[in-house]
């Protein structure tokens, strides 16, 4: 071999080194940034308060709902919690209140607190990784929408009558529609989804443009390379888009038309692909997770109407 070859294929496996090396660090960069759940999330979110809470009703679930902590084993062996609150007033009808990205059962206590006097008993659950809830990556509702597959079978185990709705927001909402796509028991009667996503890829795209003014390639497929190595589930499968498109189960799709995080649009996405009856209501001026804040009245009177459709009194 020539000096002149040899030269020219060490440049070779230099740039396919400085490549694949450069490739990796981009990747790991925003695999952390969005998925490890100890890495800081003051770039994403600044200063805003994405979750929403009325002030009064913030420590209803902690320190007036006499809660009884729950856990349960996840199907990769994780130790999950959740919050019971059993009604004073004897009841089948069960609420299981699903918080959104980083957040914690706590951070949707105002919601919590509205079903409670629906006449709900509530189950606030941890996600994985959130909370007091082991793990050590976010589930972005892929994984965790197994999970409370399991909080519903723990529901059914104690309580077999019991007529359950999920209500997430966010993440959560991405999450218990991530859930409808799977066979569920009859028990299961309606969902509520507030300012949920299509899907991971979606989601994170529009925030890799709006955050870095960068495009989904190559950032994306890197990212979800070392997400399949670190987590073993795709961004591209996290999808509750093709989820809702199997689902049997109403689902109450809420959003507000000034959501800059969970783009407004995606609701009119999510609903067109729904297989089962549904319906929508946009809230009006409201940001993201702050559709009850804004308008209490006509977003608690819309729930109310929608779950009567569905669960005798």
């Amino acid at each position: 071999m020539t000096k002149k070859k040899k030269i020219i294929i060490s440049l070779i496996v230099m740039i396919l080194l400085i490549t694949v090396g450069a490739g990796a660090f981009i990747g790991n960069y925003f695999y952390e940034l969005a998925i490890n759940p100890l890495t800081s999330k003051d770039m994403i979110f600044g200063d805003d308060d994405t979750e929403g809470e009325i002030e009064e009703d913030v420590n209803w679930l902690i320190k007036d709902s006499n809660y009884n902590d729950k856990y349960i084993n996840s199907f990769d062996d994780l130790k999950l919690h959740g919050y019971e609150i059993k009604n004073k007033i004897k009841t089948n009808k069960w609420a299981i209140v699903v918080h959104g990205y980083t957040s914690k059962g706590e951070t949707v206590s105002s919601k919590a607190k509205h079903f409670y006097e629906m006449g709900y008993n509530v189950l606030v659950p941890d996600l994985r990784a959130h909370g007091k809830s082991e793990g050590n990556y976010i589930g972005m509702g892929w994984y965790d929408r197994l999970d409370i597959i399991d909080w519903i079978n723990s529901v059914l185990k104690d309580n077999p009558d019991s007529k359950i709705i999920l209500h997430g927001t966010s993440m959560g909402a991405a999450t218990v529609l991530s859930t409808s796509g799977e066979k569920l028991p009859s028990n299961v009667k309606a969902i509520i989804a507030d300012c949920g996503y299509t899907s991971v890829w979606d989601e994170f795209t529009y925030q890799l443009k709006a955050l870095f003014n960068l495009p989904s390639f190559p950032v994306m497929d890197l990212s979800n390379m070392v997400t399949m190595v670190k987590t073993g589930y795709s961004l591209k499968e996290a999808s509750p888009i093709k989820q809702v498109a199997k689902s049997k189960t109403p689902i109450l799709y809420i959003h507000g038309d000034k959501d800059d995080f969970v783009p407004y649009y995606m609701m009119d996405e999510l609903y067109n692909a729904t297989s089962s009856q549904k319906s929508k209501l946009t809230i009006k001026n409201a940001g993201h997770g702050k559709a009850d804040l804004v308008n209490p009245s006509l977003y608690w009177n819309t729930v109310s109407d929608f779950l009567d459709k569905y669960i005798s009194k």
